[in-house]
Order: C-alpha cells, then structure tokens, then sequence
C-alpha cells in the first residue's frame, strides 16, 4: 500500500499552493495549516531548502464521524498534503493515502475507521484527478 498519491503540476510552487487548495475545497476540505518549511529550515538552521510547504487539509463530516468513533485518530489528523518546488519550475503534490493512516496501531481494526478511510480516500484521489487534468 503506498503512503501517498503524487501529481506533478506545471505551476510553480505558490501557484500550485492556491490550485491545490481550491481543489481540496471541491472536494469538502479545508486547510487548517500551513506550514512553510523552508522558512522554518531557515529560522530555525539558517539552512537554504527548496519551497516546501505541508498543507493540513482537513474535512470536517469525515473527521467528525472518525473522532467519534476513536479519538486516537486525531493523532493522524489533518491529512497532510505537501507542495515542493522541482528544480524544473513545476511543483510535486503528495497527498497522504488515508487507508495506510489507519493500517498503524489498532485504528484499522475498526469498520467505521475503515470506511472514513475508504471515502477520504476517494475523496482525495478525486483532487489528485482533477489536479492532473
């Protein structure tokens, strides 16, 4: 099972960042986070990294109805989305694939975790489609 979905957008880094999330809000999620790691890198190491930047989209009926069935799934919440600039120009999307989220511990043991895993992930390989097209 892969970690994650990737598409690789001709946009460059900030662009594909605001195509990404209009796609995402398509689909119900939002972007609870932003997290700008090269910024971070050079704050925090005084290091010069590529942009970078981890997205926390989340989709609120989704994490309701998993929250409610364990509360330890908020240790795999918001779903991570992250946009990196290549060296062409372009930009690479990963996008957690949830059904691996819940293969850790015991969350996937449980019927309901399983079926907000499957619809998340239909969900988000709907973005990954329509960011390819």
């Amino acid at each position: 099972m892969s970690l994650g979905f990737e598409v690789e957008l001709k946009e460059a880094h900030e662009a594909a960042i605001t195509r990404v999330e209009e796609v995402l809000k398509g689909e119900g999620f939002g972007v609870l986070t932003r997290i700008d790691v090269r910024q971070t890198l050079r704050d925090k190491l005084g290091e010069n990294f590529r942009p970078y930047t981890i997205l926390g989209a989340c989709n609120p009926p989704l994490a309701h109805r998993a929250l409610t069935a364990d509360a330890r799934v908020g240790l795999m919440l918001p779903c991570n989305v992250t946009v990196e600039a290549l060296d062409s120009g372009h930009s690479l999307v990963r996008i957690v694939n949830p059904d691996a989220m819940m293969g850790v511990g015991e969350l996937g043991g449980s019927s309901e975790m399983r079926a907000v895993a499957t619809e998340a992930r239909a969900k988000l390989e709907a973005v990954v489609e329509k960011l390819r097209s």
